[in-house]
């Protein structure tokens, strides 16, 4: 059994811009998600960590360089922990219409239609099979390990329900994946066989200041916590 510590990368431009992102769309941190990637560093401190993986891309690569300084870690790069391949949406713009029409992937993913293709990327099926992959990669052959991936909310959102045994995906859903919010599972591997155990979802508890001022990637979920906040400040 190892620990495996998902961590959704720091704030990046796209985040704020809200473009679509696979592998072309490549920004650093902005200064609020080096600070996010800083106080998660800082949370990690005492939690004795043996490894440190990261998506290519560079907000992940970033945040995770960040999170190993401490300890002098090195940070190994996993190709299959890369985003959501969104394919023909990358350099769409990010107009409402965009937006609703990538967002209809998901919806049919997570209502069981798992062919259902990004034009030009990639099924819910393929986007399963390369996380099960990168998992596998990192824990084979381990035990006891404290094993920290930094990468991206959608791969998280869309397949920790199926790695964890009793996870539903609306429940995911319903709790933001924020910048530098950290899942936690324990993860069992027996040869190719992967058995999950979901700990804690997307906590962002570690996060304090600036740093807890979140926005989100896709315009219509910022647009949903920010009616949640005016709700409850009424």
């Amino acid at each position: 059994m190892n620990t495996i510590y998902l961590v959704r990368h720091g704030e990046n431009p796209a985040n704020i811009t809200h473009e679509f992102s696979h592998k072309l769309v490549d920004y650093s941190l902005t200064p609020k998600g080096i600070l996010q990637a800083q106080q998660t560093a800082e949370f990690f401190k005492d939690k004795h960590i043996h490894e440190i993986f990261a998506s290519p891309l560079k907000r992940a690569k970033e945040t995770a360089e960040i999170i190993a300084e401490p300890s002098a870690l090195p940070v190994t790069i996993i190709e299959h922990f890369r985003e959501v391949n969104v394919g023909d949406f990358e350099g769409m713009a990010p107009t409402r219409e965009n937006w609703n029409l990538h967002d209809s992937y998901f919806r049919e993913w997570f209502t069981g239609n798992y062919e259902a293709c990004f034009p030009g990327g990639e099924n819910y099926l393929t986007l399963l099979k390369r996380m099960q992959m990168g998992l596998l990669e990192v824990t084979r052959g381990k035990s006891n390990r404290n094993i920290v991936i930094a990468a991206h909310g959608g791969i998280f959102t869309a397949t920790v329900g199926v790695i964890c045994q009793g996870v539903k995906i609306g429940d995911l859903v319903r709790q933001p994946n924020h910048n530098c919010a950290i899942t936690t599972i324990e993860l069992e591997t027996e040869g190719d066989e992967l058995r999950g155990t979901l700990k804690s979802w997307a906590s962002y508890t570690h996060l304090n200041g600036e740093a807890a001022h979140f926005v989100s990637g896709s315009p219509f979920i910022q647009g949903m916590e920010d009616a949640r906040k005016a709700k409850a400040r009424s």
